[in-house]
């Protein structure tokens, strides 16, 4: 929201520094995100007069020029490569020293072409003042010679821009800013009371709402006899000071409403509209040409204002070129209308379309000022246009509810913790538009109609702490009691930032996607039902909750591989949504790898590259698990993977065959299709909940087992087993045998071929036994081999390998 000084002064009778008044807005919740003085910006450019403009010595396009700075002291020098600068002309000079805006850079006294230049004559794109860079700037002779630019220019007012919170519509307006600052302390409020312009015929034009929900009141007045042309030099002022651009006399007073009073109004060509008007729903497949040159199609959903031709309006949103207004326009329509924000803003987002009366309506306007704001307008167009007024078309609610709140005045001690008196409170929240009555303890509350946002007593206090300041809230510390502090972190934060740092140390790269995904994408991964479609969706392809990550990471993925990098590695760790119940939304750690992204090194190398496998994907999985806390030795790695990886490259980590921690492996062909990804990619994801949570027991502290002084102990063994047999059994098997003695099995080979039987493999472990009291022995070493052998005949049938 924009502004200038000069126009808040309209509302606001005040004297105070722009410093103060930009301090106390954000104080008092409206902060101000810039502000634009050009006058302090361009404080050191004066009128200057060339005396002289002769050709450089030594440059066919530069001229050298004699400038009067018109302060009383001797003319300066100035190297010029301007094709206009000229003897007599008045510009504007800037001396060494002058930052110059326009360039970014401070002016120094320089040489050039082996002449001294003490100073520049400056162009418009140099003050920033607009694009033109052709030549410098040309004033009129009656210009006052070493008079400030900026002063003699006008532009000694102050542009704010401030970032307003959604709830508060009301100051979408210069007007309800004022009325803040007002009940700040910067000033005194000026809000006369807006007298009714009497109508002089019925209007010939009638209207009929079919749909009271979304549209609960609706204004018209005809003003006939206008001539629209430019707009009056104070409106043409007021809005390009903001950045909007003048078009027209009746548009123009529009564009004031809006930015001044938080009105949006429309104004129809009445000789454009055929017969009377009606608000309802459009019909499927029905256009609209809009004011921005583009077309839209409509469907039932979308609120317009139509005629017996068709639709010329979005409700809420953009009028239509058909019944625009221009320089021939002598009759107009001005509307006045309430919509439902809801469908203000389900119709804006599903047609694109960002425009200053949605921004207002979306947000909820003054219900109450409907008809005060169509009178100040028909004002302002007879004051300027001229023309004769109808009586106003009123249909439907002028008015907002009523609310009342019971207000405890102990309530802003207890919420804010400060002492605020019955009479500033009461001071506070008249200055605001509130109406109190009671002198307490409970005092009774009318909220104005322009305030929407306040619904109860946090709100009351709200208001009140905002404007006294919430700098004047004691810092008051907890009483955490004598119980030991608890941890800061849930154990799902703590596993989250682990699972991050081990997957970054694997090398792959963190991304945040979108929570949500296309329909056909989330049915792909599991989800799509009908419970996680976003009602209100920002966009047809973010239509859906995820129920994983790796969608996300697979389009980035892809979008990185259309711009050449085709080597990236990614990971995420974020919620997925299996369904509408708490317990469904779960922690996910999930990556992919596409390319010569392997662990070893991502792209070409001297060392020499490796494109990603299903091993690589694998090692991230159980990096995570491993880093999240999960019991390792008690992890089964089984073939096979979700629907959407390949089910001859995939594999499920699992504690149990009901409780799946992840899978990994290389994507579907198929999915990859569906997702338009290319190429081979590895994926893996983790869902961080099914990790059980490690017991607590009090122990004594023991010294770390792997700093045993004694030697470990490793055994080789073989084994002849069906190869249907997973080597996953064979570790187990040989693991349980002693868990305290035993520190680790792998795997070191499998063999299929010469030798052994068709319907046989021989998969090979490595044993490491840890002894904790003593050195073991041969003959002991033999009876932990021969229960390892006799375990694993029992649990897989295998047998030792000759």
């Amino acid at each position: 929201m924009k502004f200038t000084l000069s126009w808040l002064k309209d509302h606001l009778d005040t004297d105070e520094p722009v410093e103060k008044l930009v301090d106390r807005l954000t104080m008092i919740g409206l902060e101000v995100e810039h502000l634009e003085d050009k006058a302090a910006l361009l404080a050191p450019f004066t009128i200057a007069r060339v005396i002289s403009a002769e050709k450089h010595p030594n440059a066919d396009k530069l001229r050298l020029c004699m400038v009067d700075p018109g302060n009383g002291t001797a003319p300066v020098q100035v190297v010029c490569g301007a094709p206009n600068a000229r003897s007599g002309m008045i510009g504007v000079f800037s001396p060494a020293g002058t930052f110059i805006p326009g360039k970014n850079i401070t002016l120094s006294v320089s040489t050039i072409r082996g002449v001294e230049s003490r100073g520049m004559l400056c162009s418009e794109a140099e003050l920033q003042l607009s694009e033109n860079h052709d030549g410098i700037m040309e004033l009129p002779a009656d210009a006052p010679v070493g008079k400030p630019y900026a002063d003699w220019a006008g532009l000694g007012d102050p542009v704010f821009e401030i970032n307003l919170t959604p709830n508060r519509q009301d100051c979408t307006g210069v007007h309800g800013i004022a009325r803040d600052l007002a009940a700040a302390g910067m000033g005194k409020f000026k809000d006369p009371t807006i007298k009714p312009v009497k109508g002089e015929y019925a209007s010939p034009v009638k209207v009929t709402v079919e749909d009271t929900t979304l549209c609960p009141g609706f204004a018209l007045r005809l003003v006939r006899g206008v001539t629209n042309g430019p707009s009056p030099k104070w409106l043409r002022d007021r809005l390009t000071s903001i950045g909007l651009r003048p078009i027209n006399a009746l548009v123009d007073i529009t564009n004031f409403m809006t930015y001044d009073r938080a009105r949006p109004l429309h104004v129809f060509d009445a000789a454009k509209v055929k017969g009377n008007l009606v608000v309802r729903r459009a019909r499927d497949g029905e256009t609209l040409l809009a004011l921005d040159g583009r077309t839209y199609t409509l469907d039932g959903a979308i609120c317009v204002i139509a005629d017996e031709a068709g639709v010329e309006s979005l409700a809420g949103i953009m009028g239509g070129q058909a019944s625009g207004c221009d320089e021939t326009t002598t009759d107009v329509l001005i509307e006045s209308a309430l919509w439902d924000e809801i469908n203000i803003a389900q119709t804006g987002r599903k047609l694109g379309i960002n425009s200053d009366a949605r921004y207002r309506f979306e947000r909820g306007v003054d219900p109450a000022f409907m008809v005060p704001g169509l009178e100040m307008a028909t004002r302002l167009v007879i004051e300027i246009c001229g023309g004769t007024p109808s009586e106003n078309v009123v249909v439907g609610k002028t008015f907002g509810d009523d609310l009342i709140i019971d207000f405890p005045l102990s309530e802003v001690k207890r919420l804010a913790g400060i002492d605020v008196p019955l009479i500033e409170m009461r001071r506070i929240l008249t200055h605001l538009g509130f109406m109190v009555a009671g002198n307490g303890p409970v005092v009774k509350i009318a909220v104005p109609s322009w305030r929407s946002d306040v619904h109860g007593k946090a709100d009351i206090v709200e208001e009140i702490v905002r404007i006294v300041g919430v700098d004047k809230v004691p810092m008051t510390p907890f009483d955490r009691g004598e119980a030991p502090r608890k941890p800061v972190l849930t154990p799902i934060q703590q596993r989250t930032r682990r699972a991050k740092r081990a997957l970054a140390a694997r090398g792959l790269v963190e991304a945040v996607t979108w929570s949500f995904i296309a329909k056909p994408a989330a049915k792909l991964f599991g989800g799509g039902a009908a419970e996680l479609a976003l009602a209100n969706p920002i966009a047809s392809d973010l239509s859906d909750m995820r129920p994983s990550l790796l969608p996300g990471l697979i389009a980035a993925a892809q979008a990185n591989a259309d711009r050449g990098i085709g080597d990236v590695a990614l990971f995420e760790v974020g919620q997925v949504f299996k369904g509408d119940r708490p317990e469904d939304q779960l922690t996910a750690a999930s990556g992919i790898r596409r390319g010569q992204a392997s662990a070893r090194g991502i792209g070409r190398h001297w060392t020499g590259s490796a494109p990603a496998d299903i091993f690589d994907v694998k090692a991230d999985a159980l990096a995570v698990l491993a880093a999240a806390g999960a019991p390792m030795q008690a992890l089964q790695i089984v073939p096979g993977g979700a629907p959407w990886l390949h089910p001859g490259r995939s594999g499920s980590i699992q504690m149990g065959p009901l409780n799946v921690l992840g899978t990994f492996g290389e994507m579907h062909p198929r999915t990859l299709e569906a997702l338009h990804a290319d190429g081979a990619l590895m994926a893996f994801e983790v869902i961080l909940e099914r990790i059980p949570q490690a017991k607590q027991k009090p122990t004594r502290a023991k010294p770390p087992l792997d700093l045993s002084a004694f030697q470990p102990v490793a055994r080789d063994f073989a084994f002849i087993v069906d190869r249907a047999v997973m080597a996953g059994d064979i570790v187990r098997a040989a693991q349980a045998v002693d868990k305290k003695l035993i520190t680790d099995v792998t795997v070191f080979d499998v063999y299929q071929g010469k030798g052994i039987d068709e319907a046989k493999k021989s998969i090979a472990i490595a044993v490491t036994m840890q002894p904790r009291e003593k050195t073991m022995t041969d003959e002991e070493i033999d009876a932990v081999g021969a229960k390892i052998v006799a375990e694993v005949a029992r649990k897989t049938g295998g047998t030792l390998r000759a």
